[in-house]
């Protein structure tokens, strides 16, 4: 079974943005994501991660069809929530999916002090069959 576990920067965080932490503190909390990761190719669990740029650089796009493309800044300033990064893991069952999202959201922050974030988890899932 696969998952997206997305690391959203929200819900109890009292943390500022990784961008504004002592560069140690960066170092650590890095090192730590890479070491989850390097963890999860050993287990064959990990498909995929990446970290994902800061909200300033998020654009939406929306169509309903040629000529109709808006391009909008986003996501809003005044949100102090964003998407800061993914795995996608391919495990046994829902169980470890949520194990694994424990981990993430426990990741350390400043001072070592685990986060606490919110990460979503959703499965993916597999295209219909067409014999069906």
């Amino acid at each position: 079974m696969r998952f997206l576990l997305a690391q959203h920067y929200a819900g109890p965080v009292d943390v500022p943005p990784i961008w504004e932490w002592a560069p140690d503190d960066v170092t650590a909390h890095i090192d730590w994501q890479q070491r989850t990761n390097d963890d999860l190719v050993a287990s064959g669990e990990l498909v995929d991660a990446q970290a994902l740029a800061g909200p300033e650089a998020v654009r939406i796009v929306r169509s309903t069809g040629p000529g109709s493309t808006q391009i909008i800044d986003g996501p809003f300033p005044e949100s102090k929530e964003f998407l800061a990064g993914y795995r996608i893991v391919d495990v046994e069952n829902e169980a470890r999916a949520y194990e694994i999202a424990a981990l993430t959201s426990a990741c350390p922050g400043p001072g070592g002090a685990p986060m606490g974030i919110d990460i979503e988890v959703r499965q993916i899932m597999d295209a219909p069959d067409p014999e069906v």
